[in-house]
């Protein structure tokens, strides 16, 4: 996907978070983040917007200090949190769009440019939180098949890509991810030292197939497995729940 196409999904997933989070109210539970109500959905993700934001504007080389960092999380009250939450995602939105694609700044995944990636990054962010947001009200959201798979290629490939980690197994395990409405696939080994990805499906432990958006929200520890096929071993997907845990450092 192009930045443009990211920064699209990015403004559209925001309004639409922003929507669920008020049919539900800021008391409602989270029922995919256990221990949070929608208040709490709503500083995190402004915060991240705020932090993102703060990266491109000032063309920060490192990341910011946990003081530093504290700040655009800082709690504000119920009657100003929904404002609040619009306020950043606008300016994220509009900074990312006004950008030169040149700007440098930290990353913390490969891309091909920071803009790049932070316009993907925090697309994808939104778009994961909105499914929280919707958890809240009991529905579902569903993505564009492309989005979609490029989400489940920034998670295996970016997140898992990087050395580390808890998801190590040993013996190895092996997870084939086949999307339904696009023309892709992924193989992914998780390994004693690491964890390795092959384009396209190879023979796995296990086989995953359905709707690249069904797959995208099991990825991300969001949905269950009721509108996808298993094909194999389900205790290589017990390991992913359990250990596949995102951080951006």
């Amino acid at each position: 996907m192009r930045i443009a196409e990211h920064i699209a999904v990015l403004d559209e997933e925001g309004v639409r978070l922003a929507e669920a989070a008020r049919r539900a109210g800021l008391d409602a539970p989270v029922p995919t983040c256990p221990g949070w109500q929608v208040r709490d959905l709503l500083r995190h993700v402004g915060g991240v917007h705020r932090w993102a934001t703060a990266h491109v504007i000032t063309g920060r080389r490192q990341p910011f200090s946990d003081r530093e960092e504290a700040e655009f999380f800082a709690a504000v009250d119920d009657d100003e949190l929904s404002d609040w939450f619009r306020e950043g995602h606008r300016a994220l939105v509009d900074t990312l769009a006004a950008a030169d694609e040149s700007v440098e700044c930290w990353m913390f995944l490969p891309a091909p440019s920071p803009l790049a990636f932070w316009a993907r990054r925090q697309a994808h962010e939104t778009a994961v939180h909105r499914a929280d947001a919707e958890s809240a009200i009991s529905t579902v959201p569903h993505w564009d098949p492309s989005f979609a798979a490029d989400g489940i290629d920034e998670l295996l490939s970016g997140f898992f890509g990087r050395p580390g980690g808890r998801l190590v197994a040993d013996p190895s395990r092996s997870m084939a991810l086949v999307p339904t409405d696009i023309d892709a696939g992924w193989t992914f080994h998780i390994e004693p030292a690491g964890r390795r990805l092959v384009a396209g499906e190879m023979p796995a432990q296990l086989t995953i197939v359905g709707p690249a958006s069904e797959l995208y929200l099991l990825l991300w520890n969001r949905s269950g497995t009721e509108r996808l096929e298993l094909r194999g071993d389900a205790a290589v997907l017990d390991l992913w729940r359990t250990r596949a845990t995102v951080t951006w450092n």
